[in-house]
Order: structure tokens, then C-alpha cells, then sequence
């Protein structure tokens, strides 16, 4: 009788455990019905010496290496992250942004447009992604010395008066980094395929032209 209910016992923690093992990692947990917004950033502005200082050959002056390599590879279908007017010749997807002075900003970055995420199917693809630890590692962080370079920023609240729980997603970086929360994995390094799925969603937040 008693080896029985040791093995009930057991059955249902491992029952427990294997339902708590398909959840998302807090907060992300709470990413589905959260009110989300999905900022569009600007990576990096150039400092005004920029224009005078001396690069080379087909590189865009004052641009971090990290971001040029990121432009050259294509941007990975990325054009909409890509600061309107940085690239000669590439359509700009948005409104030219206002000056330095004038410009919201989320998290000291600018804003060059955002939108509410309104589809549940996103918002809980968005917390599946970020909240799996398998989606993580640091074998492709292309940014030295905790410098990050995000075209794109995540800000998710439970509802008003809840904290907002904030992010930055950086492509050219290869990593994700949270602003106002603990995070929950060992590594903040995007893996490729993680990439691929965020690359999805993103163009879906953003429609190219739009």
C-alpha cells in the first residue's frame, strides 16, 4: 500500500513538473495576455565628428563594424529595422525621424516608429521565443564589452499600474537584453534559428513599405 502511493505520489510530480517545463520563463510567462508594444530603434547615432572621420573604402562613416557587417549580409530581410536615410539608395520604411533634440527615445535609443501588438498568436509566439532558454547561447554575440546595438525594442505590461517589463533586441549584436527585469536565462546571445523565428515576427509587426 505505502510503495503505491509512493509511486502515485511520484507520478503526479513528474505530471507537475512536465506541465511547468512547457511554460515560459517569468515574465515572459505573462507575454500572451500582456499589453505589448514593439518599438522600431535606431541602433547607433553617429557622433558629429563622424562626417570627418576618415573609413574605409565602401564603409559608412561613424557606423560600428557590428552594424556594417549586419547591413552587407543583407540585414537577414531586417531592411525595415534599418535607420531610414543610413543606406544610399535603400528605401526608408517610415516618417524621417526628428531631430536629436525633439526625438522620443525608449531606453536612451530613438524611436523611429512602434506599434501595439495586438495579435495573441504574436504576442505568444514573442513569449514562447524569449521565454525558452534552448533559444539562447553566447556562441554568436558579435558586440564586445556589453555594448549593444538594438534595432528593436519590447515593452510588456499586465495591465495599468502594473510595472512595464522592457527589452532591447539588437540583430547586428546577435542578442537580447532585459531593461527593467531579472533575466531569466544563462545567455542573452540569439541563436541563428531564434534569429530566423524573431525575423519572422518582426516582419509581420513590420510589413515591408509599410
Amino acid at each position: 500500500m505505502t510503495k503505491t502511493c509512493l509511486a502515485l505520489g511520484s507520478l503526479v510530480v513528474s505530471l507537475a513538473s512536465a506541465g511547468c517545463a512547457g511554460q515560459p520563463a517569468a515574465p515572459f510567462d505573462t507575454l500572451k495576455t500582456s499589453n505589448v508594444t514593439a518599438f522600431r530603434l535606431q541602433n547607433y547615432e553617429p557622433p558629429a565628428t563622424a562626417a570627418t572621420t576618415p573609413t574605409a573604402p565602401g564603409a559608412i562613416p561613424g557606423v560600428p563594424v557590428e552594424i556594417q557587417q549586419w547591413i552587407q549580409q543583407g540585414a537577414q530581410g531586417l531592411q525595415a529595422l534599418i535607420p531610414p536615410g543610413l543606406i544610399p539608395g535603400l528605401p526608408a520604411v517610415g516618417a524621417t525621424p526628428a531631430p536629436t533634440t525633439t526625438v522620443p527615445r525608449f531606453h536612451e535609443f530613438r524611436i523611429l516608429g512602434q506599434t501595439q501588438v495586438m495579435d495573441p498568436d504574436l504576442k505568444e509566439k514573442l513569449g514562447k521565443l524569449f521565454g525558452d532558454e534552448d533559444n539562447f547561447d553566447n556562441a554568436n554575440l558579435r558586440c564586445p564589452g556589453g555594448t549593444i546595438y538594438p534595432e528593436m525594442g519590447l515593452s510588456f505590461t499586465a495591465g495599468p499600474g502594473a510595472p512595464a517589463n522592457d527589452m532591447l533586441i539588437s540583430f547586428s549584436c546577435s542578442q537580447a537584453v532585459s531593461r527593467s527585469f531579472s533575466w531569466p536565462h544563462q545567455s542573452t546571445g540569439l541563436k541563428p534559428d531564434t534569429t530566423k523565428k524573431l525575423t519572422e515576427i518582426v516582419q509581420k509587426l513590420w510589413p515591408q513599405g509599410a
